[in-house]
């Protein structure tokens, strides 16, 4: 599983994008220059036509940096939506502004703390001239203020069904919430009878909502996978310079082990990372395996890497100043989203035919 010379020269791209532009401020250079949240957009919408492992670097350098930038939510989950439900019409009309930067979506799909089809309860109701209202409260939705685009799946009486709200129209509310992450802005929806229009077929937004649920495991794993990278680096940067009794603390067995084993977490969970990307865009029905697989394990090696952070940097790594806490936080944000480890090995489980009987 090799990378190819143009992805690693997009890696290089996005990188000195993300080091000269802090914060919301890479996001029209990362979209006009290098065309970075258009990546999965086909070429017919106004995108790059590229696949899982475009984004699978773009989300790495994402990570390591920490970045605030919606992609996951609007180049990942909206476009993957859109492009899934196979609705022509909408596809057209959302897809260039999502592929140019200048619209940003997001995917309001969690319901009673689960990103399963089952847990959906909103309610989409038929209307006589045709229409659908919709009644429920969406939680976990990754946007930020001034989304543009907004899909939403609640059920109809042929199944679970998305659909395409207005941000701003009758019956609509957003409400920030404060997360334990704050570089990655979630918000709860309030729909309130909330008019929609259907995306695709009646019914096949179950469907639509495992796919982009395996691809958003994919992206969400290789940004995992570049913050625990990040991390590694700082701790083996401070090893070599903090001096304890006269010799760096790297120079210590004890510390020497406990950064050889995070290295090899970081590379087992790269490798899990790119199976899933390559899964993705070689072999879609090895997909849901690999993408499980991806999930459990990044979560569980960023974790354990940013834990070792705080411990080998001290008490310096415990203070608000240093950017341990940060990558900590994410760490234990990120391991949640879309589900925590023991789901998707108990999804992995069931696919071999392995659940508990």
């Amino acid at each position: 599983m090799r990378l190819t010379q143009e992805q690693d020269e997009l890696r290089s791209a996005v990188r000195s994008v993300l080091t000269q532009h802090q914060a919301d401020a890479a996001w029209a250079p990362l979209a006009t220059q290098i065309g970075a949240t258009g990546l999965a957009v086909p070429e017919e919408y106004g995108g790059a036509g590229g696949g899982a492992r475009d984004v699978h670097v773009l989300m790495e350098e994402l990570g390591r940096s920490l970045s605030p930038l919606p992609c996951l939510g609007s180049s990942v989950l909206t476009v993957g939506a859109l492009l899934a439900s196979g609705d022509e019409e909408a596809c057209g009309r959302l897809l260039p502004g999502l592929a140019e930067g200048t619209s940003v979506g997001t995917l309001a799909w969690a319901e009673q703390g689960s990103w399963d089809q089952e847990a959906v309860r909103a309610e989409a109701v038929a209307q006589p001239g045709g229409g659908r209202l919709i009644t429920g409260t969406k939680e976990y939705v990754l946007d930020r203020p001034g989304v543009d685009v907004l899909v939403v799946a609640a059920r109809t009486a042929h199944g679970v069904s998305l659909f395409e709200v207005a941000p701003d129209g009758a019956g609509v509310r957003r409400e920030p919430v404060v997360t334990m992450d704050e570089t990655r802005a979630q918000a709860r929806w309030v729909l309130d009878g909330a008019e929609g229009r259907l995306l695709g077929a009646d019914g096949d937004g179950g469907r639509t909502l495992e796919h982009v649920r395996d691809l958003a495991c994919t992206a969400l794993a290789a940004e995992q996978v570049g913050a625990a990278e990040r991390c590694l680096e700082l701790t083996v940067a401070y090893a070599r310079t903090r001096v304890q009794f006269g010799r760096p603390i790297g120079s210590f067995q004890a510390v020497k082990h406990r950064l050889a084993d995070a290295y090899v977490l970081v590379e087992s969970a790269r490798s899990a990372a790119l199976g899933a990307a390559f899964a993705a865009d070689e072999d879609p029905g090895a997909l849901p395996r690999a993408a499980a697989v991806a999930k459990s394990v990044c979560s569980e090696a960023f974790s354990a890497v940013a834990g070792e952070m705080i411990q080998l940097h001290g008490g310096i790594g415990i203070t608000w100043e240093h950017d341990a806490h940060r990558y900590f936080k994410r760490a234990h944000g990120a391991g949640e989203l879309f589900g925590p480890p023991s789901h998707h090995r108990a999804r992995l489980a069931a696919g071999l035919g392995l659940a508990a009987r």
